[in-house]
């Protein structure tokens, strides 16, 4: 046990006497030490910086409660990390050729990203979908664009997550109904469907419905995947987005498990058991430039989901209470100027990742500041993952900084800032009334005009930006650019679809939908039934539209 006093009095010592001389002689940089969550920074950390340290509350075995150490025993010395590169554009044939590469090179599992009419309930063909068709992920109008991106990729055997929303019951029952036609039993699908419908009423905008339905259907995805998909996760809650808006460390971990709390409740009203569901729900965080900042707040949402979960609601089974994440590497940080640069942001970020315990990962593409990424930059960016995982050495040992005094001393910090404004949305009324009301929103907004304001008067240095900066940039080869006749090209599959299919099949079909969302019933199962007679996405989002309305965004100030 430590001698705090002995340790006070030698402290005082060496400030006298090492300390003074040196600061007199040469000073500290200027400008305060905090990082992203404004939490200061001290010169370094002892003992004294945390007297009451309890082991076993604070951090207990890995795979054990509080799991503060890992969700599993052995973590990456069992099994390395998934690494999931997020990848999709044009069309389906495009995506596929990608997809099939990425897995040719070592990528452990799919990552689907869509572009915006799919994610927004837009067929490729309608007025607001003109020019972006393809741009930032792949157009799917139906089942047969599904059947496509997946050719000869064994869904039994490979993970897939789909990063969507508000049509996550739509792109969910193509990728069911895919499997079917592959002779896949349903029951054998692992993956994560997005599903995280909160998010985007605070930081990214692809919602459709007002948020009462759009939580009905995210509840519907739940139940559906606890008794027929019992491998897959059936939603991502992301802190990810609100962290690309602006939002700090510490606003990210809180705001993601606030969300978190109100999909658990949603769904224990519905008559769900957290024992049950709570195994296979999931959470998706960013990875930022501050290296142990980064570390502490996964360390600290593992160990805050397992104390919610338990305490909160009263959960038993440990592995309802066990925080399972993605995490991708922070786009808003990549910078146009000296591209090059965001190589090194990239593996500092993932190397955060890993050291905070992961279980899959994207590393983004050094080019992304100026376009989707080449097949040269994500092969680099999947090389980063491999060669952390590989020559490292960080993956032999769980936990590696734990017992660090600075990384404990933060992880403490972290988690109660974040339980500070959990305790305020609580008040409020819940996660969905706070963002009725503003408040997520407003406290993201400040925070990343502060953010910014730090660049422009330099007081946060980006390199290549605002220090170190080029007269003439580095040039990048190449950069990839969607070709313009892909839009055209889906658009005529599209109409050659409507004139095979029968009409009367799909008719039948969005009236059901239309009329089960009326009844209040999950929408799963008559959703799965028009997709399997290629009813589109925009078909059946048309369908509910007529049902629950459209959201109109709320201008909040100040």
């Amino acid at each position: 046990m430590e001698d705090f006093e002995k340790l006070k009095s030698e402290k005082k010592r060496w400030e006298e006497k090492v300390l003074k001389p040196v600061l007199n002689r040469f000073p500290e940089r200027k400008g305060k030490f905090t990082n992203s969550s404004g939490i200061e920074i001290e010169r370094f950390y002892t003992p004294l910086d945390i007297p009451s340290f309890d082991y076993m509350k604070k951090l207990g075995f890995p795979g054990e409660y509080p799991f503060t150490r890992g969700v599993q025993p052995t973590m990456y010395r069992g099994r390395l990390w998934t690494m999931r590169q997020y990848a999709g554009f044009g069309t389906a044939e495009e995506s596929n050729r990608r997809y099939r590469y990425l897995l040719s090179q070592g990528q452990t599992g799919l990552s689907v990203a869509f572009d915006l009419p799919t994610q927004t309930g837009y067929d490729s063909d309608h007025p607001l979908s003109e020019g972006e068709v393809g741009r930032v992920g792949v157009a799917i109008d139906s089942l047969e664009d599904m059947e496509i991106l997946f050719d000869g990729i064994p869904l039994d055997k490979v993970s897939t997550s789909m990063t969507i929303n508000s049509t996550a019951a739509i792109l969910l029952a193509m990728y069911v109904v895919v499997a079917e036609k592959q002779g896949v039993d349903r029951k054998k699908l692992s993956g994560t469907v997005q599903n995280d419908i909160l998010k985007e009423y605070i930081a990214r905008g692809t919602y459709i419905f007002p948020p009462e339905p759009s939580m009905k259907i995210v509840v519907d995805i739940i139940e559906f995947c606890t008794k027929e998909l019992p491998k897959w996760n059936p939603i991502s809650v992301s802190g990810y987005h609100m962290r690309e808006a602006g939002a700090n460390a510490v606003q990210e971990l809180a705001f993601t498990l606030a969300d978190g709390i109100e999909y658990v409740k949603k769904a224990i009203e519905r008559g769900l058991d957290p024992n049950e569901f709570g195994v296979r729900i999931s959470f998706f965080f960013s990875s930022h430039n501050n290296f142990f900042e980064e570390i502490a707040k996964f360390r600290s949402a593992r160990r805050m989901w397992a104390r919610i979960m338990k305490e909160r609601f009263g959960v038993k089974n440990e592995k309802a209470m066990k925080m399972r994440f993605h995490t991708q590497t922070a786009g808003s940080t990549l910078t146009a100027q000296q591209p090059l640069n965001n190589v090194i942001r990239v593996t500092l970020q993932a190397l955060a990742a890993v050291l905070g315990g992961t279980q899959s990962l994207h590393t983004n593409s050094y080019d992304e500041a100026l376009a989707l990424p080449t097949e040269e930059s994500a092969t680099l960016a999947l090389r980063t993952q491999q060669i952390i995982a590989y020559e490292s050495g960080v993956a032999d040992t769980v936990d590696p900084l734990a017992g660090s005094y600075y990384v404990e001393k933060l992880t403490d910090e972290m988690e109660e800032k974040a339980y500070d404004y959990i305790e305020k949305i609580d008040r409020l009324g819940g996660m969905v009334k706070a963002i009725e009301k503003g408040y997520v929103q407003r406290e993201i907004l400040d925070t990343a005009y502060k953010q910014q304001m730090m660049v422009e008067n330099g007081e946060l240095i980006v390199v290549g930006v605002n220090k170190f900066e080029m007269e003439e940039e580095s040039k990048i080869r190449k950069i990839l650019k969607v070709d313009p006749e892909l839009e055209e090209k889906q658009k005529e599959r599209l109409r050659k679809l409507k004139k095979s299919r029968d009409t009367g099949k799909v008719q039948s079909a969005l009236r059901e939908v239309k009329l089960s969302a009326e009844r209040g019933e999950n929408l799963m199962y008559p959703i799965i039934d028009a997709v399997r007679v290629y009813a589109t996405v925009g078909e059946i989002s048309d369908a509910l539209r007529k049902v629950y309305g459209v959201y109109e965004e709320k201008i909040f100030i100040g």
